[in-house]
């Protein structure tokens, strides 16, 4: 009978122990509850802007939205893998592709908006101003290295290898006939390079944090064809996550278009929803 007893308490206990975790996964599952915090990395203008912007509404929903800020673009997708972010919004599509590891285990949930790249110099006021020889810095991670040769390209500047694509490097030029010299540096360091080059290709977002506007300031930029939309990236998977999607029905929102417009009628911000 002793034993009984105790087996019935033992199965009692399990139980209430079973429903208890039942209880608090519901509550951390459930946005609408208010017991979910979503964590999101993002470069401080215009990402980190937005996501400030939407936390009351992402509230209203149920969910804590964490933001954490970065200053480069390998940091962001490293802590995405590391598991210390449920998501990032940085990034373009071809920029995500750059990097075997991140493809394979990373996805874009949904894309927002297109910050046009330009070329920027505090030495020459035009275009034509820039001198035989002249030295040009760009960024030097594969996609964003080939989206500054492919610009240079539009405006007739150079030539590139046919076919090359979105990953063009300097070894793809075929033709130069201002006799160009290329810098490669780290993205986030090309407006302080401007002192030392006669141009520098430059990251919509990095030009914003410069104190640059684009469409006034830049000598040459990207058109609306643009191929490269800033996209909210998590781990494959993921995607389909509650808060992911509530993320995605408040940053898709009119508010937030009527916000880039107000913030950045220059067109450095534009959206694509």
């Amino acid at each position: 009978m002793k034993a009984i007893i105790k087996n019935s308490i033992i199965t009692i206990l399990l139980g209430t122990i079973i429903l208890s975790l039942a209880f608090i996964s519901c509550q951390r599952s459930n946005p609408q509850r208010g017991e979910t915090t979503l964590t999101v990395g993002a470069t401080p203008v215009p990402h980190a802007m937005l996501l400030n912007y939407i936390r009351d509404d992402m509230a209203a929903k149920g969910i804590t939205l964490r933001v954490v800020e970065f200053t480069d673009f390998v940091q962001p997708n490293m802590a995405l893998l590391a598991g210390d972010l449920d998501a990032n919004f940085f990034q373009h599509t071809p920029y995500l592709n750059t990097n075997a590891e991140w493809s394979s285990r990373m996805i874009p949930a949904f894309g927002v908006h297109i910050e046009p790249f330009g070329l920027y110099s505090t030495r020459h006021g035009n275009i034509n101003d820039l001198p035989n020889g002249a030295s040009i810095a760009i960024p030097n991670d594969p996609s964003n290295g080939g989206r500054a040769l492919l610009l240079l390209q539009s405006y007739g500047l150079i030539t590139l290898r046919e076919g090359v694509g979105l990953t063009a490097t300097t070894k793809d030029i075929v033709n130069n006939p201002r006799n160009f010299r290329f810098r490669e540096l780290e993205a986030a360091l090309l407006p302080r390079s401007l002192a030392d080059v006669d141009a520098a290709t430059i990251n919509g977002n990095f030009a914003l944090q410069a104190g640059f506007n684009p469409l006034e300031d830049s000598l040459i930029i990207e058109g609306p064809e643009s191929p490269y939309v800033n996209i909210v990236a998590t781990i494959r998977g993921n995607e389909q996550n509650p808060a992911i999607l509530v993320l995605k029905e408040v940053l898709l929102s009119d508010k937030v278009r009527d916000f880039i417009y107000s913030n950045w009628s220059n067109g450095s911000v534009v959206p694509v929803f």
